[in-house]
């Protein structure tokens, strides 16, 4: 199915567009990252001193990649650890924001009958806490996960992500995390500085440039743009959330690349912001 315009109409009850919560794609990269102050980290910083308020946030996090479709639903999220060969520090560290049942079940009400599941064994996972100790370091915004189906195909995710949109009018602020280029494969692990590969640039300066464009269906049939996007996007996990903040997009709304930059030569940590 072709979706021909990326746009979501406007609701007659709709605030202003002013009014409507940003929606942000994060590139998280190493989860080092929680304890850095990098140019990374700085930039992430400033986006939650940019943004309003929010009256809770839904993450769609690459870690949380699942047989379902899940939502977090519990007052009192753990902080999950889910990764290996990392420093104890790292370990340690707790992002204790409280959940909101009330926002799981009207994802979960918006998504359709039957859909979602209510979990309560996940919690925040890093793709999740990494970020948001940089954006919001006080952790007293309620946060809930939304977790990516791995048995869908992109499209699917893209249709169901602009099911979430009237969440915005209520000040929840939808924030996708994973990273548009992701290989660990071809990582530079001894040397995080090297220079991207030209495979990555090319496939990072494409979805930069389809962006612009406002016509998203390339980046939703991504695994048709050649050898660049099967080394860029090895495995859908840590792009799909990247679909779900393109489906927030409105008329007329502005997109901007509030990060840039490569992390050990594979890994983009370009994000993308709506409104």
């Amino acid at each position: 199915m072709r979706h021909n315009s990326p746009d979501l109409p406007p609701h007659s009850h709709s605030p202003t567009r002013r009014s409507l919560m940003p929606a942000i794609f994060v590139g998280h990269g190493n989860p080092m990252n929680a304890l850095s102050n990098n140019a990374y980290t700085t930039a992430w910083s400033a986006i939650g001193a940019a943004l309003p308020r929010p009256t809770a946030i839904l993450s769609i996090s690459a870690h949380w990649y699942v047989p379902q479709t899940a939502v977090t639903a519990m007052a009192k999220p753990r902080t999950i650890h889910d990764f290996g060969g990392f420093p104890r520090e790292l370990h340690r560290v707790q992002y204790p924001a409280p959940g909101s049942l009330e926002l799981a079940a009207k994802v979960a009400d918006l998504l359709g009958p039957g859909l979602a599941t209510m979990d309560t064994g996940w919690g925040l996972d890093h793709g999740t806490w990494s970020v948001l100790m940089h954006i919001f370091p006080h952790a007293d915004i309620p946060v809930v996960q939304l977790s990516i189906d791995e048995t869908r195909e992109a499209a699917w995710h893209y249709d169901i992500a602009r099911l979430l949109a009237p969440l915005r009018e209520e000040g929840v602020l939808i924030l996708g995390s994973g990273n548009i280029v992701h290989n660990l494969h071809t990582y530079s692990w001894g040397n995080r500085k090297v220079e991207p590969y030209d495979w990555a640039l090319r496939f990072e300066n494409v979805v930069r440039k389809t962006l612009s464009s406002g016509d998203f269906q390339p980046l939703i049939e991504y695994e048709k743009l050649g050898q660049d996007a099967k080394l860029s996007v090895p495995t859908p996990d840590h792009y799909l959330p990247l679909l779900y903040i393109l489906a927030q997009r409105q008329k007329d709304e502005e997109t901007s690349f509030p990060v840039e930059g490569f992390d050990g030569g594979s890994i983009s940590m370009l994000a993308v912001r709506i409104g």
